[in-house]
């Protein structure tokens, strides 16, 4: 029987704050006389019904990550358990919105606390992690413009790419195409967010406006079979979440989920999270799911692995050393 904990992982869709442990959010609580007993099942798991309560819990949980030295802690213990499960290299979304407010010098001051967190995981796991900074779409255009403008002045170092998270129904991606040019100038990977809450046009709005290499989701590109076939000739890669997209009832069973059929159709698919804790999964879960339901192996695992790491928003001498652990 396979360790699938011990099986080698890249994880490319990670959002920081959607990573918060439980146990961690309750020992930060506490330190701040901040009651969050609400948002906790019996079994100290969040407690959400339906998507509203979600972002209840989510937004409550956030509330008491409130300085840079906070962050570096979520930083070091969302490795820890990422480490856990086995993964060696790791993207994590971050927004300047959240961390500082949308001012330079304070998302620096984030920035600089986040990396000495990803630091201290790598020198205790030997974990790589690399950041994407993004938009949040329902803020708009003319925040993207700001978000990009103050991650291209800190690009560089950990923070390897832009992105774009949010209401996916909110206004259309070409409304955000100038905010991803400024990030390109800026040398920075692109991925966004589609083809989750909607269907196959949401992908191809995405890759028509925004030049992005990657999609965050983009599993209802299935439903339309010439996108299908332009994701294989361009060789867009997706960043899939299955458990995620189970939990958020966008597919009723993993057995109707289309990561599956996108990968025998050509398209490069890979395995991530999302917000695991709220979604109560991990990557280890998520990998014997797939064995489970799909029969995937460690020879398919290497291969999705391979791929990640090929997409991944990071220097080749890295992407060469931990491509060499899935060969």
């Amino acid at each position: 029987m396979i360790n699938w904990a011990a099986v080698p992982k890249t994880e490319l869709h990670l959002h920081i704050e959607g990573a918060a442990p439980p146990d961690f959010i309750r020992m930060l609580a506490a330190e701040k006389n901040v009651d969050l007993s609400k948002i906790f099942n019996d079994d100290g798991s969040y407690v959400w019904k339906d998507f509203a309560e979600f972002l209840q819990t989510y937004e409550a949980a956030c509330s008491v990550l409130q300085t840079p030295d906070d962050f570096r802690r979520l930083t070091e213990a969302v490795l820890d358990v990422s480490a856990a499960h086995g993964v060696i290299y790791t993207e994590m979304f971050l927004s300047p919105d959240f961390c500082g407010g949308g001012d330079l010098e304070a998302w620096k001051d984030y920035l600089a606390a986040m990396t000495v967190g990803a630091e201290n995981g790598k020198a205790k796991h030997g974990i790589e992690t690399r950041f994407i900074s993004t938009c949040i779409r329902h803020f708009g255009p003319e925040k993207a413009v700001q978000t990009a403008k103050i991650t291209a002045l800190t690009a560089g170092g950990l923070l390897t790419g832009y992105g774009m998270g949010g209401e996916e129904r909110h206004l259309h991606a070409a409304d955000f195409s100038k905010s991803f040019e400024i990030a390109a100038e800026a040398g920075l990977g692109l991925t966004s967010h589609a083809g989750e809450i909607c269907g196959a046009e949401s992908v191809r709005e995405t890759l028509d406006s925004l030049n992005v290499t990657r999609i965050g989701h983009g599993v209802r590109a299935i439903e339309d079979a010439d996108l299908i076939a332009r994701l294989v000739e361009e060789q867009i890669v997706l960043e899939v979440c299955p458990g995620s997209n189970i939990a958020l009832n966008v597919y009723p069973t993993w057995g109707d989920h289309p990561i599956e059929k996108l990968r025998k159709a050509g398209v490069p698919v890979t395995v991530s999270t999302d917000d695991p804790p709220y979604f109560y999964t991990d990557m280890t879960r998520e990998y014997r799911k797939l064995h489970e339901t799909f029969g995937w192996g460690l020879a398919d695992f290497q291969a999705i692995n391979r791929t990640a790491m090929k997409a991944a928003f990071c220097d080749d001498k890295t992407r060469q050393r931990l491509m060499a652990k899935f060969e």
